[in-house]
C-alpha cells in the first residue's frame, strides 16, 4: 500500500517539494543521492538519502496541527536509525539557497568514491566505452 500512495504523492507534490527535488535529483546535492517520496515502513517519507540515513521532510500548514503525529513519525524514524530534518514550505520558496545549505552541513563533506562506481554489468554482456 505504501508504494502505491508514494507514486501518487510522487504526481502530486507541491510547489516547495517540486523547488526543492529539482536540486536535489540526479545527484545535484554534492553527489548525494535522494529519493522522492519514498516508503520507509508505514510512512512515506518526503525525501531520503539512504547512504546517510537522512530524511527531509517539508511541512505546510497542515502539519502545524499534527504536531503529535509528526512526532510519533520522527521518533519511529530515529527508532530505525534514521536522522531527521524538517523544513517549512516557505522556507524552501523563500530561501531554497539556505536550505540546501543546510542540507549540506548534515552530509559528509563529500560522497566517498564508491557512490560513483558503476555496477559491473550483468553476465554475458560487456560494459560499452564512451
Amino acid at each position: 500500500m505504501s508504494v502505491e500512495r508514494a507514486r501518487n504523492l510522487r504526481k502530486s507534490m507541491t510547489k516547495a517539494e517540486t523547488l526543492l527535488w529539482s536540486r536535489l535529483r540526479n545527484r545535484g546535492l554534492e553527489g548525494f543521492r535522494f529519493r522522492r517520496q519514498h516508503p520507509i515502513g508505514n510512512y512515506v517519507v518526503d525525501f531520503v538519502c539512504e547512504g546517510e540515513r537522512l530524511v527531509v521532510e517539508l511541512d505546510g500548514g497542515q502539519h502545524a496541527t499534527r504536531n503529535l503525529a509528526n512526532e510519533a513519525r520522527t521518533h519511529w524514524l530515529q527508532q530505525q536509525g534514521y536522522r531527521v530534518i524538517r523544513f517549512w514550505n516557505n522556507d524552501v520558496l523563500q530561501n531554497l539557497e539556505g536550505v540546501l545549505a543546510m542540507l549540506q552541513a548534515a552530509l559528509p563533506r563529500g560522497p566517498s568514491p564508491a557512490r560513483f562506481t558503476r555496477r559491473p554489468p550483468p553476465k554475458g554482456r560487456a560494459m560499452r566505452s564512451g
